[in-house]
């Protein structure tokens, strides 16, 4: 029954996040001088037209490029918000540029039955944001969803950072909210909580103390080789908490 209520909990909160993150659409005043560049890029890996979008910071004096993953059921767009703006105008010519990916409602970010999403970020995605800027590194973050993403690709590039803020880890392939993966098998490959990879670089996980996937992201910090910063802060699954903390994440992919 306790596995059974979990699982729920954890489904629910995936329904939220997935509302949170849709409504935060153009939810800020003012861009802060910053520019966004919206461009398709036409994939041959998920074969499928997806919808990018490159924010250039008003100063852009930063080598950094740092690619941003969406939560379940949100979109690029999801992550212009009016602290993510003031966030990005804070750090002055420090500030990266940000790219904002597409990956479709539920990818969860790897490769898997309905497309490579996962090689689609390292091999696609990135590609084409870079010859967009003057960036010569690269730092990849994400939320919920994303977050995940950004923790299974992270070891698979030579990425300067790793962020992931409240990832929808689970222990288990039973306790795993639909969609997310087609199959136990593809959760095994993908147990990031039982077979944490090692990272060559900064990583940064973040989740609240009242978010459902706090215990399996504090396993999983806490039993990754390498350079990881855990931080819980008060707060549950949803934008509230994110924006709360944004300027905090892009103070540290700056760095």
């Amino acid at each position: 029954m306790r596995r059974l209520l979990i699982g729920m909990a954890l489904i629910v909160a995936a329904g939220i996040s997935a509302v949170a993150l849709r409504s935060g659409h153009h939810s800020y005043r003012s861009a802060d001088g910053a520019a966004l560049v919206h461009f398709t890029l036409h994939s041959r890996l998920v074969h499928a037209d997806l919808y990018e979008v490159l924010v250039r910071p008003a100063r852009r004096g930063s080598r950094t490029m740092l690619v941003l993953l969406h939560g379940r059921g949100g979109s690029p767009a999801s992550f212009l918000s009016q602290q993510f703006f003031d966030g990005l105008a804070a750090l002055g010519s420090r500030a990266p540029s940000v790219l904002l990916l597409d990956g479709g409602d539920h990818s969860y970010w790897h490769d898997r039955g309905d497309g490579r999403w996962g090689t689609m970020v390292l091999q696609e995605a990135i590609p084409a944001g870079l010859a967009r800027t003057h960036a010569t590194r690269v730092a990849i973050g994400g939320i919920s969803m994303g977050g995940f993403g950004a923790l299974d690709l992270g070891a698979r590039h030579r990425f300067c950072a790793v962020g992931a803020h409240s990832p929808a880890l689970w222990a288990s392939a039973g306790a795993t909210a639909p969609g997310a993966f087609d199959d136990a098998a593809d959760f095994a490959r993908h147990d990031l909580v039982a077979h944490p990879p090692s990272y060559r670089s900064p990583v940064w996980v973040d989740v609240g103390t009242d978010d459902p996937f706090h215990s399996a992201d504090v396993a999983f910090a806490q039993k990754t080789p390498g350079r990881v910063t855990l931080h819980v802060w008060p707060g549950s699954h949803d934008s509230e908490y994110w924006n709360r903390h944004m300027a905090q994440y892009l103070r540290f992919y700056a760095d």
